[in-house]
């Protein structure tokens, strides 16, 4: 009966189709427009806890209470439970079945059923029966339905890595914003500080005829601008710290301490290991659940198949019946044994579904080629958007040096009595405006950096 079963498994075995973008070889080489980049490490690919590598303990205890108690990751666990229990159900159709019946009632039977004219007396009827049964796979209908259901359930566990790795990118980018708005804030009041010194230089010099009124307006309309930058600033880091409560499965407000007290975001110590795109195909958890659905496409036509054949049944049943006085005895003893054969002949119907899950595995490869696509577009856009903010993080920190370097040089004359107050206070105005642009291109920085983990898809296994 085993070897019967397993002689024919209708429908395409499946494999990655050789026409599938991500055998390219040039989706699986080296990473365009990366030689000699900053920042970037392409001889080494991104490790599992890559937020590690901001060496921040704070940091890492958010992600790992997050891990722990996002809301958003249940429902992912949920549906990875759920697709275990639809393939424990899969793997089990078929084969052997057991059916067991016992009835005893009082009854009143039809004369006339039995050909006779008389009534006839009421009696106590017994049945009882245990039947026991074995679905033949003839043509593999089970096997293909239990292959499908396991591809499922792994592009369900892929889904559950995507949904890890998209809530630890979220952590690690609302934390960073919060100690960027901090730094940012300090920063913009210090400035703000400075503007108003000079323009209460400027209404001193007013006062005593030494300035003209467009120059004290122009001082004040300065120092306006720079102290409406402080609500946004306040509401840009309130909004961060609502957003991580969210994350840790918290009501708004509820942080673990030092979050709030958080000035400095923390720094990659190393360049970002990169590797090359095979590494990341074979990492990214969407491109993992594409190539599942497309194997639990694959399978489907094999199911569709097999329902253009015959169903085998091999079956078996021992049992009593008749009246109670006379159960088990020899008169009411019955059994039976041998095949059933059943089979729908294949209608239109039965075709357009075969149709139906060929075009839907098509479908499938499809999305499958899309996804590849998008994920290595994904990543060159991050490594692109990167290697462009260091460059213009490079520049305004040379012109931070260069702020520095005038605003000491006249602190130092004013002391000498060389420039007036006015020149060293304009001179600290721009240290500080230099600051603040690199302070948000530092903030923007971090954002890319996590970006590109997330591009790169970190290594959940």
């Amino acid at each position: 009966m085993c070897s019967l079963s397993a002689c024919m498994t209708v429908g395409p075995d499946y494999h990655v189709p050789d026409k599938a973008l991500i055998n390219l070889p040039k989706a699986q080489a080296a990473f365009v427009d990366t030689d000699g980049a900053k920042g970037v490490d392409a001889g080494h690919t991104v490790p599992d806890d890559w937020w590690k590598l901001y060496d921040d303990p704070l940091l890492s205890q958010l992600i790992g209470q997050a891990l722990a108690t996002n809301a958003g990751l249940r429902t992912a666990n949920a549906n990875l439970s759920r697709a275990n229990a639809i393939y424990d159900q899969a793997k089990h159709a078929g084969g052997f079945g057991y059916h067991a019946v016992a009835a005893v009632q009082r009854a009143q039977l039809s004369a006339e059923t039995f050909l006779l004219s008389k009534k006839l007396p009421v009696v106590n009827l017994a049945d009882a029966a245990l039947s026991a049964s074995y679905e033949v796979d003839l043509f593999g209908k089970f096997r293909r339905s239990a292959e499908a259901a396991l591809a499922d359930t792994q592009a369900s566990e892929a889904a559950l890595d995507l949904a890890r790795m998209q809530v630890v990118a979220e952590v690690a980018r609302t934390y960073m914003d919060n100690c960027h708005a901090t730094h940012e804030l300090s920063i913009a009041q210090r400035s703000l500080d400075l503007q108003l010194r000079v323009a209460n230089l400027t209404q001193r010099l007013h006062s005593t005829g030494r300035g003209a009124p467009t120059d004290l307006s122009r001082a004040k309309a300065q120092a306006d601008l720079l102290r409406a930058r402080l609500p946004l600033l306040r509401a840009r880091k309130k909004n961060a710290q609502y957003a991580l409560s969210t994350l840790l499965g918290h009501t708004p407000g509820d942080l673990p301490s030092g979050v709030d007290h958080c000035e400095e975001a923390p720094v990659l110590g190393r360049p970002i290991p990169l590797g090359d795109g095979m590494a990341l195909l074979q990492r990214r958890p969407d491109v993992r659940a594409a190539e599942r659905r497309l194997a639990g496409a694959t399978a489907r036509i094999g199911v569709a198949t097999a329902e253009l054949y015959p169903d085998v049944k091999l079956g078996a049943s021992v049992g009593a019946a008749g009246l109670l006085d006379d159960f088990g005895k020899a008169p009411t003893r019955e059994w039976s044994f041998g095949p059933l054969i059943s089979w729908t002949f294949p209608t239109r119907g039965a075709q357009a579904r075969l149709r139906a899950t060929e075009a839907g595995a098509d479908a499938a490869l499809a999305q499958f080629d899309q996804t590849v696509l998008n994920a290595l577009r994904d990543t060159q856009t991050a490594l692109n958007n990167y290697a462009q903010r260091l460059e213009h993080q490079a520049a305004l920190r040379a012109a931070l040096e260069e702020a520095r370097i005038a605003a000491t040089q006249n602190r130092a004359l004013y002391r000498g009595g060389r420039v007036p107050y006015l020149t060293s206070l304009d001179a600290d105005r721009t240290l500080a405006s230099a600051e603040a642009a690199v302070a948000d291109t530092d903030a923007q920085i971090s954002l890319d950096q996590i970006n590109l983990f997330l591009a790169l898809g970190g290594s959940w296994k």
